[in-house]
């Protein structure tokens, strides 16, 4: 009964360093593409650089008049280029 026992938790440990080693590099980074409008976000991310706050050079920042007017299409494009994440801040 103990070797029935052990025989899935070696599998599990197995299974999880498989994983691991598939995740890829612990040096990797997501790029984020950011939709901010122009009033709102785009003028928060504004007063960080102002006032010398840093966010992640991964980030990248498009203002747009209003986040209402965001089509769909521009969201989906983004990923089909390879963004690993889409922010809509308005």
């Amino acid at each position: 009964m103990t070797e029935t026992a052990s025989a899935p938790d070696a599998v599990g440990e197995e299974t999880v360093a498989a994983a691991e080693k598939k995740a890829g590099p612990s040096s990797w980074d997501a790029r984020i593409l950011a939709f901010a409008c122009h009033f709102c976000a785009f003028a928060a991310a504004d007063l960080a650089g102002i006032m010398r706050l840093s966010y992640s050079p991964n980030v990248r920042i498009i203002r747009l008049p209003c986040t209402g007017t965001l089509d769909h299409s521009y969201v989906l494009r983004a990923f089909e280029r390879g963004v690993d994440g889409v922010f809509v801040a308005g």
